[in-house]
């Protein structure tokens, strides 16, 4: 099989990816995006994004499906593969996906992140029955019943408000005793009249036949520990990066880390999007960042000519 030399592989088609594409196609580059999954990027699971500029309101997977069309008008090409390590061979990098190798002279990493776990006994055992990671994907199935959501960032307390208008009760279980959420989010989840919070608590073990039918909570300053009757745990605790694939600088979580040209400590690879060490994961950061990726990964493969 013959192996194709293209200017740039990104790896990963999410909002960095495709931006990256997108920019990378703009100054004439031979480019490919590999992208493993049919849902690209966590915020196609997303229910409604309001702060992303030019659109008040948006579903993630309408926003998504945009960045779809203005990429394929680009002529961005997006190939399915499921890359599973990338390796850095001086003047060229070698892609190892299931389906083959690819090379390029550079590479771009956009592959985002996933849900992090609560790590608790019976959280895998009763994963899509009863136990979720998206009250957009799973919540229908819980109409008219008791559920929780864990955590106290924006996104549980978004996913508690999708979880609102569907389950007959809605807990937010957080360890502290305020939550992190932004102010907007904070006085639409305290006027929702189904909502109730349970402070400085944590899940220590999920319970049930079948399915999730207790959780055991712990009172984190007491210690005090309670059963209480649930339905469904919706777990929004952040993200963890999708960095295996790669050997270079990252932090203790698993984020690579990057200069502020998306430079990763070997030269040629550039890092964007969720993966990356940041101060905030959002689509229009990642978007930015794909775009200063692209055109670093532009200007490191002229040098190379």
């Amino acid at each position: 099989m013959v192996v194709i030399m293209h200017d740039l592989i990104i790896v990963g088609g999410g909002p960095a990816g495709l931006t990256a594409g997108i920019y990378a196609v703009r100054y004439g580059m031979d480019v490919i995006v590999l992208e493993k999954s049919v849902v690209q990027g966590q915020i196609s699971l997303t229910n409604i994004i309001e702060n992303y500029p030019g659109f008040a309101s948006i579903s993630g997977g309408e926003l998504m499906e945009r960045f779809n069309d203005h990429a394929n008008t680009a002529g961005v090409k997006l190939q399915s593969a499921d890359v599973e390590k990338i390796e850095d061979a001086g003047d060229k990098k070698i892609i190892v996906a299931h389906n083959g190798k690819f090379e390029a002279k550079a590479v771009i990493i956009a592959t985002g992140a996933e849900p992090r776990r609560l790590g608790v006994t019976g959280e895998g055992k009763y994963l899509a029955k009863g136990v979720s990671y998206c009250a957009t994907c799973d919540g229908p199935f819980f109409a008219g019943q008791k559920v929780i959501v864990v955590g106290g960032g924006d996104s549980a307390v978004t996913e508690a408000l999708i979880l609102s208008s569907i389950a007959s009760k809605v807990y937010i279980v957080h360890r502290r005793d305020k939550l992190r959420s932004c102010s907007l989010l904070q006085k639409r989840v305290y006027e929702k009249e189904n909502i109730e919070f349970i402070w400085d608590t944590v899940i220590e073990e999920i319970l049930g036949e079948e399915l999730v039918e207790k959780v055991l909570l712990k009172n984190v300053k007491t210690e005090e520990k309670t059963e209480m009757d649930i339905d469904g745990v919706f777990i929004s605790v952040g993200i963890v990066p999708r960095t295996e694939l790669i050997d270079v600088d990252k932090n203790e979580a698993g984020f690579i880390k990057t200069n502020e040209r998306m430079e990763t400590s070997i030269s040629g690879i550039y890092a964007a999007g969720d993966c990356r060490e940041t101060v905030l994961w959002q689509v229009v950061t990642a978007v930015g960042e794909g775009a200063v990726a692209a055109v670093s990964a532009h200007e490191y493969v002229m040098v190379m000519e």
